[in-house]
C-alpha cells in the first residue's frame, strides 16, 4: 500500500457517514478505486525516479474515487499524501519539507505568485545534493486555491508553473470530472508535465498513459461507456516492451 491507499483508509475510518460518490453502487477495488471487474492493479508499471511528490489533499479528495493523485503515487515511490488543514498543519509534512534532501515546490499557475517570489517555468533548479519534492494541491480549482492562500508555511517555497500551450496547447483527457476551463488539467496530468520539466520525459510519457489506462477503466466501469482512448493498455504494454530494449 502506498501512501494515497493509506490515506483513503485513515480518512474512511474517521468518517462518521458512508462517502457517496457516483458509481456508489459498484463494487469497487479498495486500492485502485475501480469496479473490481475493471481493476487495474495487476498493471501497475514499475519505474525509477529522481522525484519526488506531496499530494496535499483536500479532506474528501482522497474519497473520491475519480482522483488521479494515486496514479501518481502508482509510480513514483516518494510520493507523500497528507490531508490538508486550514489551522493545523500536519506536523508530518512539515519535517518532511525541511529535510536537507528535499528541495521542495509548490505546482501552481505563475500568476498567483507573489512578485517577489521565484517561478520557475522552464529547466528546473535544485541545490547540490538535494532532490526535487514537488508539492500537489490536490482538489477541485476552488479548493486548490484555497490550500494554496491559507497554507502559509508554502508561501516562501519556490514555484514551479507551465503554460498548456507550452505543451501543444493541449486540453485535458480527463472527462470524469467536468472543469470550467478546456486548460485545467486533472493532477496526474499536471504532475506528467512536471516530470518532463525536471527532465524525466519517460516517466511523463509512463504517467500519462497510466492516466489513460485509468480514465478509459474507470467510464467503463462506472459509466458502462467507451470514452477515453480503448487502446490505453494497449499503447502501455507497448511503451513497456519498448523500453525493456
Amino acid at each position: 500500500m502506498h501512501s494515497v491507499h493509506q490515506l483513503y483508509q485513515y480518512r474512511k475510518s474517521q468518517s462518521t457517514t458512508e462517502f457517496r460518490a457516483r458509481g456508489q453502487r459498484v463494487k469497487r477495488c479498495e486500492k485502485c478505486r475501480l469496479s473490481v471487474d475493471y481493476c487495474i492493479c495487476p498493471y501497475v508499471p514499475e519505474t525509477s525516479s529522481n522525484a519526488g511528490f506531496v499530494l496535499l489533499m483536500y479532506d474528501t479528495e482522497v474519497l473520491k474515487p475519480s482522483n488521479t493523485g494515486r496514479l501518481i503515487a502508482d509510480l513514483i515511490e516518494d510520493t507523500y499524501a497528507f490531508l490538508w488543514s486550514r489551522t493545523e498543519p500536519n506536523q508530518e509534512l512539515l519535517e518532511l519539507l525541511s529535510q536537507d534532501r528535499w528541495q521542495p515546490f509548490v505546482v501552481f499557475p505563475e500568476q498567483y505568485a507573489d512578485a517577489d517570489r521565484t517561478v520557475y517555468k522552464g529547466e528546473i533548479e535544485c541545490q547540490p545534493g538535494k532532490r526535487p519534492l514537488f508539492i500537489m494541491l490536490d482538489g477541485s480549482w476552488r479548493e486548490a486555491k484555497k490550500m494554496f492562500r491559507k497554507s502559509p508555511y508554502l508561501a516562501n517555497l519556490p514555484m514551479v508553473s507551465f503554460d498548456p500551450a507550452c505543451f501543444n496547447g493541449e486540453r485535458s483527457r480527463y472527462q470524469i470530472r467536468n472543469s470550467a476551463l478546456d486548460n485545467q488539467l486533472a493532477t496526474a496530468e499536471v504532475a506528467a508535465r512536471i516530470l518532463s520539466l525536471a527532465g524525466e520525459d519517460e516517466n511523463a510519457q509512463l504517467l500519462d498513459l497510466w492516466f489513460d489506462v485509468f480514465s478509459y477503466q474507470y467510464q467503463k466501469s462506472v459509466c458502462q461507456t467507451n470514452k477515453g482512448n480503448p487502446k490505453a493498455m494497449e499503447n502501455l504494454q507497448r511503451f513497456l516492451k519498448k523500453r525493456e530494449k
